[in-house]
C-alpha cells in the first residue's frame, strides 16, 4: 500500500510538473505569435488619436510603448525592439512596444497562484501520509494478531483521531475475545475438576457392587434374606452412579455461551434501519430480492446490539437454507408486542423437524453440505426471551418464517 502511494505521488508531481512548464511555454507562445488584443495595439492607437490631434502626450502612461519616432528613411525601420507602423497625417512613426508590460505580470500572478496550488497538494499528500497511511500502516497487522490469539496487547490510538472509532471497535473485539478465551478456560479447568471428582466419587460404589456380584457368582451367600440385603444395596449404588450421571448430564446442559443482556430502549426504525445498510449491498450482491415491508415506528425494550444480532442470525439462516429468491421481512402488532417476521423462500424441513429448530447443537435434514454449529437459533431463542420476548417459526406452502417478538418499552 505505501509503495502503491509512493508511486501515486511521484506521478501527480511530475503531472503538476509538466502542467506548470507546459502552461508557461503556452503562455509564452501566446505572447509573441498573437497580435490581437494586445495591450501594445490599445495603446498605439491612442497615442496616434493624440498626435492626429495635436495634444501631447506621456509615455509613462502608456508602459507597453518604450519609444515614438517618425520614420524619414529606411533607417528608420531599424530597431532591437518589436515595433509597429502607423501613418498618422501623410507622416510614417513607428512604435517601439514591450509584450512584458502586459504579459509579465499575468504570467507571474498564473505562476504564483499555480504554485500555491502545487504546494498545497504536494501538503494534501504529505498530510495524508503522515496522519493517516502511517499510522494505518501500524495497526494493518492487527486483527491478524488477533487471529493468532495475540490478545494481551492494546492498541495504541493516533494522535490524529482518524481510527478512533475503528482502533477503539478492534480494542473492544480483543478484549471480548480475551474474556471468551478466559472463560473457556476456566469453563474447562471446571469440567475437568467436576468430571474428575465425580469419577472419583463413583469409584467407590462401583467398587461395591463389583464385590457383592462377585460374591453372588462365587456362591458366597446362601441365605435368601442375606442375597435379597444384597441386591438391594446394589440397587442403591447404582441409583448412587445414576444420581452422578444425572450430574454430568446437567453440567453439560447448563448454557455455555455469554448471554450478556444491556436493558435499555431502542426505536423499531433504528433496529431495521442497521438491518437494511447490512444486507442491502450483501444480499443484492448474491441476487436474493430482499423486501421490508412499511410500518409503524415504536419504542421497544431490550438490547439494541443483542435484537441486531438475533435478525442477523434468522436472516443469515434465510440465506443459507433458503432458495435464494427472495427475503421478506414483515411487522404487525399484537397487545404489548411488536412482531418482526423474516420470511425466505424454498423451505424444504419437515414439519416434524420444526419443534426442534430451537434446540442447542440440532441442524435439520435440510442443511445438506450447508456448514454450521446448530447454535443460530438457540441463541436467538435465548437472546429474546433474556429480553423479554419469544421467537417462534412457521412453515406454509414452501415458505419459512421466523417470528421475532418484542416488548414494547
Amino acid at each position: 500500500m505505501i509503495k502503491s502511494y509512493w508511486k501515486l505521488t511521484a506521478f501527480v508531481i511530475a503531472a503538476l510538473a509538466l502542467l506548470l512548464t507546459g502552461s508557461n511555454l503556452l503562455l509564452r507562445h501566446t505572447d509573441r505569435d498573437s497580435g490581437r488584443n494586445r495591450p501594445y495595439r490599445v495603446e498605439a492607437e491612442r497615442i496616434a488619436l493624440r498626435i492626429e490631434n495635436g495634444e501631447a502626450y506621456d509615455l509613462a502612461d502608456y508602459p507597453a510603448i518604450t519609444r515614438v519616432e517618425i520614420i524619414a528613411d529606411a533607417d528608420g525601420y531599424r530597431s532591437d525592439s518589436d515595433y509597429l507602423v502607423k501613418e498618422i497625417g501623410g507622416r510614417l512613426y513607428r512604435f517601439d512596444y514591450t509584450l512584458q508590460a502586459g504579459s509579465a505580470g499575468e504570467t507571474g500572478l498564473f505562476n504564483i497562484l499555480s504554485g500555491a496550488v502545487c504546494a498545497f497538494v504536494l501538503a494534501l499528500l504529505a498530510y495524508v501520509y503522515f496522519a493517516i497511511l502511517r499510522p494505518f500502516a501500524r495497526i494493518s497487522d492487527y486483527p491478524a494478531e488477533l487471529a493468532k490469539g495475540h490478545l494481551t496487547s492494546p492498541l495504541r490510538e493516533s494522535r490524529t483521531k482518524y481510527f478512533g472509532q475503528f482502533l477503539w471497535g478492534l480494542d473492544l473485539l480483543r478484549e471480548k475475545l480475551e474474556k471468551e478465551k478466559s472463560a473457556a478456560l476456566e469453563l474447562q479447568r471446571q469440567n475437568k475438576t467436576m468430571l474428575l471428582s465425580l469419577s472419583h466419587d463413583m469409584k467407590t460404589p462401583l467398587g461395591v457392587i463389583e464385590l457383592y456380584a462377585k460374591a453372588l457368582e462365587k456362591g458366597l451367600y446362601s441365605d435368601e434374606e442375606k442375597k435379597r440385603d444384597v441386591v438391594r444395596s446394589m440397587t442403591a449404588k447404582c441409583e448412587e452412579i445414576r444420581g452422578y450421571v444425572d450430574e454430568i448430564v446437567k453440567a453439560s446442559g447448563d448454557d455455555f455461551l455469554n448471554f450478556e443482556i444491556k436493558p435499555g430502549e431502542f426505536y423499531l426504525s433504528a433496529l431495521i434501519g442497521q438491518i437494511r445498510d447490512f444486507y442491502r449491498d450483501k444480499l443484492d450482491l448474491l441476487q436474493i430480492g430482499f423486501h421490508i415491508d412499511s410500518f409503524s415506528d415504536c419504542l421497544l425494550s431490550g438490547d439494541a446490539e443483542r435484537a441486531v444480532e438475533v435478525l442477523q442470525n434468522i436472516i443469515e439462516n434465510a440465506v443459507k437454507y433458503g432458495d435464494g429468491k427472495r427475503i421478506e421481512i414483515s411487522f404487525s402488532r399484537e397487545e404489548d408486542c411488536q412482531l418482526v417476521r423474516i420470511s425466505n423462500t424454498g423451505c424444504t424441513l419437515s414439519d416434524n423437524e420444526l419443534p426442534h429448530i430451537f434446540e442447542s447443537f440440532w441442524r435439520g435434514s435440510n442443511v445438506g453440505s450447508t456448514g454450521g454449529s446448530g447454535l443460530g437459533l438457540y441463541i436467538c431463542r435465548t437472546l429474546m426471551r433474556r429480553m423479554n420476548g419469544d421467537i417462534f417459526a412457521q412453515t406454509r406452502d414452501g415458505k419459512m418464517t421466523v417470528t421475532a417478538v418484542f416488548a414494547l418499552a
